[in-house]
């Protein structure tokens, strides 16, 4: 499927996360273009996986602001410029962040939660309404508006905070495990999010992480592998990337899930192993 890859949306240089004596990721480095097809709105989805214990969730807070990085920089691109070459460094709220317990004011409901994700945003309140109101209609939580979370499905919920991060962030957004304990509708429901994301705006990049390797195949055009790397014949005890799949150079990208998917989660998995 023919793309091609403009302006720099994220720029990951030399990243480690150090907590006292302990390095807990190292050497990361990788580069994120906007994908550009004809006649189509073409947001980023890229996805992270990795056995267990190998610093995803430290790289993300590192990618969100949560964490200072011991080493390195993280880049994207500064959106507020009508330069194209425009970059800022990462600081909190830049990125959204949804984790896995779906955080939500207890007290707030759905409306005003959304309301208040608007705060900092310089537009009237008509205006605030109306994209908060087209929001809701779109993601299908118009009835859940004036609920709080304790009234709301897990799925209900989930929405609720991508919305949120959304509004508050702009164009970045990183979920962490976001299929994780879901059934089958719930799990086609954040794949619709997605799709929701990525078809609103071409700079719209989402990266997550997952333990369903078929569900990074298949839904992002750029998987990444964390893991411990294996340097002169000794395995370290860092999480660094150790294989990056191009789902857009493999002309797997966009495309129904099947054989050639499989034989690429056959790799990945291996990868994993081995790392």
């Amino acid at each position: 499927m023919n793309y091609s890859t403009h302006n720099t949306l994220l720029y990951v240089e030399d990243l480690s996360v150090a907590y006292g004596d302990k390095t807990v990721i190292k050497d990361i480095k990788f580069v994120e273009k906007d994908v550009v097809r004809a006649n189509n709105v073409t947001g980023q989805v890229i996805a992270f996986v990795g056995r267990s214990g190998r610093g995803k969730s430290t790289l993300f807070r590192a990618m969100t602001g949560l964490v200072k990085p011991t080493t390195g920089k993280i880049l994207i691109a500064d959106t507020t410029t009508d330069s194209e070459n425009d970059a800022k460094e990462v600081h909190e709220g830049d990125i959204g962040f949804v984790d896995q317990k779906y955080t939500l004011f207890r007290n707030k409901t759905v409306y005003q939660a959304l309301l208040f994700a608007l705060r900092k945003k310089n537009i009237s309140k008509e205006e605030k309404h109306n994209l908060i109101m087209s929001y809701l209609s779109d993601w299908g939580l118009e009835k859940a508006k004036d609920q709080y979370p304790n009234e709301l499905s897990g799925g209900q919920r989930q929405r609720t905070a991508i919305i949120e991060q959304i509004l508050c962030s702009g164009h970045y957004m990183v979920l962490d495990e976001p299929f994780s304990g879901l059934d089958v509708g719930n799990i086609e429901d954040v794949k619709k999010a997605f799709h929701l994301i990525t078809s609103t705006h071409e700079f719209n990049t989402i990266i997550y992480s997952t333990h369903d390797i078929e569900l990074a195949v298949e839904l992002a055009d750029s998987v990444y592998v964390i893991g411990y790397p294996t340097i002169n014949g000794k395995k370290e005890e860092y999480g660094t990337i150790v294989k990056h799949f191009d789902m857009k150079e493999l002309n797997l990208a966009w495309k129904d899930y099947g054989l050639d998917h499989i034989e690429i989660v056959k790799q990945i998995k291996a990868t994993m192993l081995a790392s």
